[in-house]
Formats: structure tokens, C-alpha cells, sequence
């Protein structure tokens, strides 16, 4: 694994109610920080829920959470 390559652990998710999801994504080249709520329950069930998270799901919530 690349060491600049995005993983899961570049998130942490806080259950913030019914159906929310306030996901914080970090940067690992310039360890700024982006928050945002999310009410997309698909892309949760892609990333934080799956066993083995796609690239390109972690990409997709990356640029959600940096909107």
C-alpha cells in the first residue's frame, strides 16, 4: 500500500442521530480537517460499513465531506 494512498482511517464517524452521520475526513499530506453531516446512508454503508471500502468509495466521501 502506497503510504499516501487514502484509507479509512482518514475518517472518523460520529453517529450524530437517526439516519446522520457527522464524518470528519483528514488530510495525510497536509493533516488538515473537513467535517460535514452526512445523510447519504449508501456511501456510509460503502465505507465505514464495509469490510473492504473501495478506493473510489473513499474517494466519493472525501469529496462529499470537502464540499
Amino acid at each position: 500500500m502506497k503510504a499516501n494512498q487514502i484509507s479509512l482511517s482518514n475518517f472518523d464517524f460520529q453517529f450524530s442521530g437517526h439516519g446522520h452521520y457527522r464524518v470528519t475526513y483528514t488530510s495525510f499530506t497536509t493533516g488538515k480537517s473537513w467535517t460535514k453531516t452526512i445523510d447519504d446512508m449508501t456511501i456510509i454503508d460503502e465505507t465505514k460499513n464495509a469490510d473492504y471500502p473501495k478506493i473510489k468509495s473513499l474517494n466519493h466521501l472525501k469529496s462529499i465531506v470537502k464540499c
